[in-house]
């Protein structure tokens, strides 16, 4: 992929476990939601839901509970339940996040929040982030209710780009899933990998527009962005 410039037009971010440490908060949420539908919850079942979005999820808990509860009941109740852990619990940054978004911020490039998780939970920690930055960070969110199609589907991704007038192929995508690795690549961005709970080994494995790194931390915009070059 040719770039035309040294760095991205638009940085699309995804937000649980690329941006901030959610994943926690999602574990308690489920196992809450689960234990009161008499069924039980693990790391495995975490991994297994991870990037979304909620209709997957909630689809799963409902079965992994015996049809106790209808996917839709069991969404419901995990909606409230996530929000008031985000919206209690200390906001945990992942490595190197926050320097990245100073970065695009001082640089003027675009900044767009890319998540499958609902409105109502991005609003949650978009009140927090705020809180950190001192102003709202970002130039546009497309969240999981936003799209007709969530990732893995290339939409969310596509409509980040458009939503700052760019290309996905001169966007920047910075993800940690191997659902959401998989939306952005589909999209044409450039894609920087950061796994967390889950490898990307099996999404990434022959594709060109993408690199995986264990850590944004130290990396500048430029280097990330040359990653790709």
């Amino acid at each position: 992929m040719e770039h035309q410039r040294d760095l991205p037009a638009a940085v699309l971010f995804d937000m649980d476990g690329t941006l901030v440490d959610s994943e926690h908060l999602w574990l308690q949420a489920e196992v809450d939601v689960m234990t009161s539908l008499g069924a039980r919850w693990t790391a495995a079942d975490q991994a297994h839901c991870l990037g979304g979005p909620l209709e997957r999820v909630a689809a799963y808990m409902s079965e992994r509970s015996g049809g106790s509860a209808s996917a839709q009941a069991v969404g419901e109740v995990l909606l409230d339940t996530i929000e008031s852990h985000m919206r209690t619990n200390a906001l945990r940054w992942r490595p190197g996040a926050i320097d990245v978004i100073n970065e695009c911020l001082r640089l003027d490039v675009p900044r767009v929040l890319v998540t499958a998780s609902w409105s109502r939970l991005v609003n949650a920690l978009i009140d927090r982030i705020t809180q950190e930055f001192g102003q709202h960070p970002f130039s546009a969110v497309i969240a999981g209710d936003d799209v007709r199609n969530s990732k893995p589907h290339p939409e969310p991704y596509v409509m980040a780009a458009a939503a700052v007038g760019c290309q996905p192929i001169s966007c920047l995508a910075i993800e940690d899933s191997p659902t959401g690795v998989a939306s952005a690549i589909a999209a044409g961005c450039g894609v920087i990998a950061v796994p967390h709970l889950a490898p990307v080994d099996d999404v990434v494995r022959g594709v060109s527009n993408v690199q995986v790194v264990s850590s944004l931390d130290g990396r500048s915009l430029a280097d990330l962005w040359s990653m790709l070059a």
